[in-house]
Formats: C-alpha cells, sequence, structure tokens
C-alpha cells in the first residue's frame, strides 16, 4: 500500500514544519513548498532555512520544493504532478505592519497564492482535503467592540456571556483588518467558497498565537518567541499601547498539527473555525513578561509606545466551542508554562549553536 501523500506550503515555518514532522510520524510522504519568503519580508532574523534542513535531515520521506505560490503555472504543474490526498496551506505574507508597505506582494502572497492552490486542487486533486490557515485578523478590530474591564494586569471581557471568548458568529466586514487582515479575508473567503460552491474538502482555522519553539520571531511577527528571544538576549521590547495589557490566547503548533490531523481524517466543506489556546493558555504583554522572568531569571528590558497597532485587538480569546463539539478527541494539551519553557529552550539551543 502506497504512503498518503501530503502537500505542506510554508512547510519550513512554525505551523508547516510541524505539520511536516506530524505527518511524517503517521507515515505520510510529506511534500514541503517554501521559498523563504520570510527572510524577503523581515530580513535574516526571519530565515527559515535552518528549519528546512533540520526536516531534510530528520524526515527521512521528506522532500523540499523551492516554489513561490505567487508562480500560478508552477503551483498548477506541481499539483498535477503530485495529486497530493491532502494539502495544508501555512505559506502567507504574516505581518499586519509590514503589509502596508508591500501590498502588492502582500495580496499576491496571501490571496492570489491562496486561489492558485485552490484552483490547481480543483483540477487535478479534487478529492484532497484542503486546510488553509486563516487567521482571527479576519474579524478586523470587531472583537474590540465588546464591553472590557481593566484588571491589574490584563483586559478582560466585561460580561459572563464572552468569558469563553470569540465566537465565529464575530462579523468580518465593516472593521479595520489591516491590509493583512484583508488580504486574509479574500483567502478566507475563498477558501469556504470553494468548499461550498465546488463540493471540496476545505476548512479554515482562524488562528490566534499560533506559537512554539520552531519559530522564528521578529518584531513584526511572532509575539511570543520574539519576547523570549528579547529577554534571553537583554534585548529592548518595545510594547505598542493598551498598557501592556492587551491580551493573546496561546496555542502550541502540536495542538494545531493534532487538529489538523483529526480535520484531515473526517474532513466538512467550507467550515471556519477559531483555533487558539483559549482561555487558560492566555496572558497578557504584562503576564508575558512574568512568566519569561521566572524561567530565565533575567528582567526583561521593556519602553512603551502609547499607540497600539493599526486594528490591533485589545483582548481576543478563542471561543473553542464549535472546533470540540465538531472534534470531541480534541483539545488543547500544551499549557502556557510548557510552551514558555519549549521556546526559552529552542533559543538557547540555536544559539549555541551559531555560536559554534
Amino acid at each position: 500500500m502506497s504512503m498518503k501523500k501530503l502537500l505542506v506550503t510554508g512547510s519550513s515555518g512554525l505551523i508547516g514544519s510541524e505539520v511536516c514532522t506530524y505527518f511524517a510520524k503517521e507515515g505520510w510522504e510529506i511534500c514541503g513548498v517554501d521559498n523563504n519568503m520570510r527572510a524577503d519580508f523581515f530580513g535574516s532574523g526571519g530565515d527559515t532555512r535552518w528549519n528546512q534542513q533540520r526536516l531534510e535531515a530528520d524526515l527521512p520521506n521528506f522532500r523540499h520544493y523551492e516554489l513561490d505560490i505567487r508562480d500560478r503555472p508552477q503551483v498548477l504543474e506541481l499539483i498535477e504532478t503530485l495529486k497530493p490526498d491532502a494539502i495544508v496551506h501555512c505559506a502567507a505574507q504574516p505581518s499586519h505592519d509590514l503589509a502596508a508597505k508591500i501590498p502588492f506582494k502582500d495580496f499576491d502572497t496571501n490571496a492570489v497564492g491562496t486561489l492558485n492552490l485552490l484552483e490547481a486542487t480543483r483540477c487535478y486533486a479534487p478529492k484532497a482535503v484542503f486546510v488553509h490557515m486563516s487567521t482571527n485578523k479576519v474579524y478586523g478590530d470587531s472583537p474590540n467592540e465588546l464591553p472590557l474591564t481593566e484588571q491589574d494586569t490584563r483586559w478582560d471581557y466585561a460580561q459572563a456571556t464572552h468569558y469563553g471568548g470569540i465566537t465565529e458568529q464575530c462579523r468580518i466586514d465593516q472593521s479595520k483588518h489591516s491590509i493583512f487582515g484583508a488580504s486574509k479575508v479574500a483567502a478566507d473567503v475563498m477558501v469556504q467558497e470553494y468548499g461550498r460552491y465546488f463540493d471540496m474538502k476545505t476548512c479554515c482555522l482562524r488562528g490566534g498565537c499560533l506559537t512554539g519553539p520552531n519559530h522564528s520571531g521578529v518584531e513584526l511577527h511572532g509575539f511570543l518567541s520574539y519576547l523570549v528571544k528579547c529577554n534571553l538576549e537583554g534585548k529592548h521590547y518595545t510594547v505598542f499601547g493598551y498598557k501592556g495589557k492587551q491580551v493573546r490566547d496561546n496555542i502550541h503548533s502540536w495542538d494545531v498539527a493534532r487538529f489538523i490531523h483529526a480535520f484531515i481524517q473526517n474532513p466538512r466543506q467550507g467550515e471556519v473555525y477559531n483555533l487558539g489556546g483559549g482561555r487558560n493558555n492566555s496572558c497578557s504583554i504584562l503576564e508575558a513578561f512574568s512568566l519569561v522572568e521566572k524561567i530565565t531569571g533575567q528582567k526583561m528590558v521593556y519602553d512603551y509606545v502609547d499607540q497600539n497597532r493599526e486594528g490591533d485587538h485589545i483582548c481576543y480569546i478563542s471561543d473553542l466551542s464549535k472546533i470540540k463539539s465538531h472534534y470531541p478527541d480534541w483539545d488543547i494539551t500544551k499549557s502556557l508554562q510548557s510552551i514558555f519553557e519549549e521556546i526559552c529552550q529552542s533559543w538557547t539551543q540555536r544559539q549555541i549553536v551559531s555560536v559554534r
């Protein structure tokens, strides 16, 4: 019996590499698509070649494909050749700050690149399951309209009915998204449409703060990874607005990969799910400072700018009730404490390797 074949775009990134590792251990043949655009977007700090080399060294059933998802003929040819059983689309321009400076490149990567993959799948692998890594930024700043209460170290929802967080019923339009958020909306809706219109097995995972030890975190993208790196190196970290009390729910890339596996085993058409760490894995920036300081023993060096990022969420916690109702065997397995410990260990190890 031949191996099942998985195509992963953005395979050298945080989620992509975790998905490659997870499914390789499950016995799948892994086809990783990545052209290190993260280094183009963010400079040397965002370079992911180290992760590509790790996958090639560690996974015997992994093959790397140097391909730009904006290149339509190449995308069509690749999927026609490979005819994968499933596609996990993680490649993206991920920064809302940077998107405003490169709107064409952002939209071509996030929206057009996704359309290229969807149409290639429809033409050459229509039975394949298509999982799209979307973002909670598709909601724009509409989550900020919920009544909030200010606590000592965080903002939180003022009403008990919102305690579980943001549901998939949150509106997408008539809000400020950032240019990045808007390009991801286009991709998100198109993934849904291909599911419903063409009867394809697709889903959009509207991620909260996706994190883990294999993140090449930079200031413009990779909240926890970059925060930990700054602490370990004694670098200044800049807090943008909201008194440093803005809240994110953090999910380990391993738990993301576990859900993707659950969906591929039992797929649906045109679904959307909010995927984050939930309330138990939520923290504010101030709370994150405290956590990392306890682990490393080093004080956080930071300054504060009294201007929040455009369209930034004040408090965002993913309501996981829908995802758990559809996939009751899936849950969060990595705690916030363990996530911090793994990221600290990873950055320390990378620093040791770079010194050698």
